[in-house]
């Protein structure tokens, strides 16, 4: 007997219906539905759960198998969260290239370095692709955290794949401009993106 039907039959033998058991273990009545169909297994957690009300062993619920499966998967998402986050906050970190003195400009004979805010030195037009990319890449990465909160793994990989693009984009615009401080900055966060997405391919 699979799971879900295991799971179906100890509902009905305590007289609850999915929303009701839904409730006791604190998840909603979708996921009880597509345990019992077998569209789905809960976690670990909701697995403690459901043996501790129905008092049985997890081992009567789920073959050692289907267990060890289960657990390898859970282990596999939980890195793929973590690489998510990674690279959310290595975007969140291109807001370092508005603040930081990264950029030379000319005062009375002197180079000085300043931030994004007080560099003139550039093009208008420089300057505001400068602003466009570094607050676009900023928004990508809180973008990209909030969408892994709410577990939106498609949407998650377009903002992923718009935040590397314009990286590598940046990285080609800040050569030609001759911007040595921004581009070793941009491009050791490409190289750190680079890093994660290698990582987090490896996990599949």
């Amino acid at each position: 007997m699979e799971f879900g039907e295991k799971l179906q039959a100890l509902r009905k033998s305590r007289g609850l219906t999915q929303e009701e058991l839904a409730e006791a273990l604190f998840v909603s009545r979708t996921a009880v539905s597509k345990w019992e169909s077998g569209r789905g297994y809960p976690s670990i957690d909701s697995l403690k759960e459901v043996s501790g009300f129905f008092s049985v062993s997890i081992d009567d619920l789920l073959s050692g198998e289907k267990l060890l499966s289960l657990a390898q998967r859970e282990h596999t998402d939980h890195l793929r969260r973590v690489y998510g986050l990674l690279y959310g906050m290595t975007d969140l970190f291109s807001c370092l290239l508005i603040l930081l003195p990264l950029y030379p400009q000319t005062a009375d004979g002197f180079v000085y370095a300043v931030n994004l805010f007080a560099y003139r030195q550039a093009s208008p037009l420089h300057r505001a692709v400068y602003w466009a990319a570094f607050v676009a890449l900023t928004a990508l990465g809180a973008l990209g955290l909030l969408l892994l909160r709410l577990q939106k793994e498609r949407p998650r990989r377009v903002v992923t794949a718009c935040s590397a693009a314009l990286s590598v984009v940046m990285v080609f615009f800040l050569a030609l401009a001759r911007q040595p401080y921004a581009l070793t900055v941009v491009f050791s966060l490409l190289l750190a993106k680079a890093a994660l997405l290698y990582r987090a391919g490896k996990t599949t």
